[in-house]
């Protein structure tokens, strides 16, 4: 399978290792991205930076699985999520692409737990995906099999607002050094 990592930080690296290690072919893509969309795209860049994404491959983008990572954290007060309350980044991406299947995933993951699979060096780190495509999710199950990661099924699109909840807790809580970056929430069973 041919994966498309919009961000090549931390987290598109860890996550495109995961899928480098489970046998798929990874491409990085910057800003001024012209080749061909690979089978599966990851938006691992900042929320405010998904926009001109969509705007430059919207067409590309149809019928692509999409994975969503981001937090829609507001940094500037690092008090709030910047999307509406009875949503999600997840949902608003999928309104502004209807003919694209989006997942949410890898944020509730930090990029060194992604990198090591372990979550405090212990325990497994584990992938939740959230969609409202039974087959996008079991792809992207299919695509990191052979990776050190476990995924599990979070359920509906809807549970994406949850998961960015769970992402945003984790971040503060990390950023107010309550625990550090090797950490973090694990699924145990």
């Amino acid at each position: 399978m041919e994966i498309t990592i919009f961000g090549k930080g931390n987290m598109g690296k860890a996550i495109g290792g995961n899928f480098e290690k489970a046998g798929q072919k990874v491409t990085y893509a910057g800003h001024d991205f012209k080749e061909p969309l690979g089978d599966i795209v990851v938006l691992a860049v900042p929320y405010g930076a998904v926009d001109s994404i969509i705007s430059a491959h919207k067409d590309e983008l149809k019928g692509k699985v999409l994975i969503d990572i981001t937090n829609p954290v507001n940094f500037d007060t690092f008090d709030s999520l910047v999307v509406p309350a009875d949503s999600s980044a997840a949902a608003e991406i999928q309104k502004k692409l209807p003919d694209t299947f989006v997942v949410k995933a890898f944020n509730t993951t930090f990029a060194a737990t992604l990198a090591s699979g372990l979550v405090g060096g212990k325990e497994k780190a584990t992938v939740l995906l959230a969609s409202d495509s039974e087959d996008a999710k079991k792809k992207v199950g299919e695509a990191l099999e052979g990776s050190p990661l476990a995924v599990k099924d979070a359920g509906s699109l809807k549970r994406a607002r949850e998961l960015e909840a769970m992402g945003f807790l984790q971040i503060t809580l990390a950023a107010r050094g309550q625990f550090g970056w090797t950490d973090g929430f694990a699924v145990i069973g």
